[in-house]
């Protein structure tokens, strides 16, 4: 696609740039117009969590072992550490440990 219509490729990439900047941008403005209560709070508190296991329910229902040795180890760095980054660090270095080792 890029050999034959680099003008393409840039018309393309531009869209989807326009396209998630006016997805985040709409979105700070019309949570803008909403006031923020203690409700509205803890579900915005919630969201991070339900997104992170919407998107690791399916990793493990089709591959099982590795990955939930990696979000083992990720999970156990957390409840350590306290820190996000080392959670991460430690989730793939275990899922890279497990693949090496044929897991």
């Amino acid at each position: 696609m890029i050999d034959s219509d680099p003008l393409g490729f840039i018309a393309a990439l531009a869209a989807m740039t326009v396209t998630v900047y006016l997805s985040r941008a709409g979105g700070y403005w019309l949570i803008g117009r909403f006031r923020i209560g203690p409700r509205l709070r803890r579900m915005l508190d919630a969201l991070p969590g339900a997104i992170i296991a919407s998107a690791l329910a399916p990793l493990l229902l089709h591959d099982g072992g590795r990955a939930g040795l990696a979000l083992g180890a990720a999970a156990a760095t957390m409840v350590i550490l306290r820190n996000d980054f080392a959670a991460v660090l430690a989730g793939v270095a275990v899922a890279a440990a497990a693949f090496a080792l044929g897991l």
